[in-house]
């Protein structure tokens, strides 16, 4: 897909696989929203697109915060006009064995992993149902662990393995809903899982040796942003660049349901304009 002035936000994108997207999507010829909470690293990452002639803008923002999520989104709108391509990469590794919380008070990996995108995507479907065809890619994991509605919080028996497989397979549910509400609309939204223990900060946090590059995931992220084959396609999961099955969950309708009614109930003032905007 030509990606000559299509606009593209990507989250978390000041390091890791993120900021190898940033450069390679730049570098095709797209104004690229860099995300990130460190102004310092995101100038750095501006700086190096704009070096090799592409354009780039900065937004800093604390994703475990929703109002920082409802403010980088009015910034977004305020600075563009279009919006082609949304890449929801932000994300917290299972590092950390004991229970932590955002600034709203949910489980931080939940809220960082899956709620921002899902508030982050009901901000911006507007802008980007404007710039039509667009796409939502989220970026998941193969580390994937069933939802149990009766502790979303996980109160009880937390890990930070147990939370990061939840939250990323929250993600996918919510690809799989938001497919099917976007039909016709010519938006499309797919998840992934872009490697294997990629050599980034997130898998040395937890330990792990990294044995994929981050090159190899930011093929596959770019594979779902751009390419042509992708076109119309929406609801799916990929593991690289291979289409693939997720956990069962992801394919139940009543539980996609209990995520989106929840979602909806935790994001506060602005469930009223996602029920609006998908009704």
């Amino acid at each position: 897909m030509d990606l000559k002035d299509k606009t593209i936000l990507i989250t978390g994108s000041t390091d890791g696989v993120g900021r190898v997207v940033a450069q390679r999507l730049g570098a095709a010829g797209a104004p690229v929203l860099v995300h990130g909470r460190d102004a310092a690293r995101g100038k750095a990452v501006v700086a190096e697109i704009e070096a090799a002639g592409g354009r780039a803008e900065f937004f800093a923002a604390d994703l475990a915060s929703l109002a920082e999520i409802r403010r980088l989104a009015e910034a977004v709108r305020a600075r563009t006009d279009r919006l082609d391509i949304l890449i929801n990469n932000a994300g917290i590794g299972t590092a950390g064995a004991k229970r932590q919380i955002s600034a709203d008070g949910y489980e931080l990996r939940f809220a960082v992993n899956y709620l921002a995108g899902f508030l982050l995507a009901s901000e911006l479907l507007p802008l980007l149902k404007a710039s039509a065809p667009a796409r939502i890619v989220n970026v998941a994991s193969a580390g994937q662990q069933a939802i149990d509605f009766s502790d979303v919080m996980l109160t009880h028996g937390y890990s930070g393995v147990r939370a990061y497989c939840q939250s990323k397979l929250a993600q996918i549910l919510f690809t799989v809903d938001l497919a099917e509400e976007l039909k016709g609309t010519g938006v499309t939204v797919n998840a992934l899982h872009p490697a294997s223990y990629m050599n980034t900060t997130m898998v040395r946090q937890a330990g792990v040796t990294p044995w994929s590059s981050v090159e190899t995931g930011a093929d596959a992220i770019v594979n779902l942003a751009a390419s042509s084959a992708l076109e119309g396609r929406s609801g799916l999961y990929f593991d690289g660049l291979r289409e693939a099955r997720a956990d069962a969950q992801a394919y139940d309708a009543k539980a996609r349901q209990q995520l989106r009614n929840l979602s909806i109930d935790l994001v506060g003032p602005a469930s009223s304009k996602f029920r609006e905007q998908h009704s």
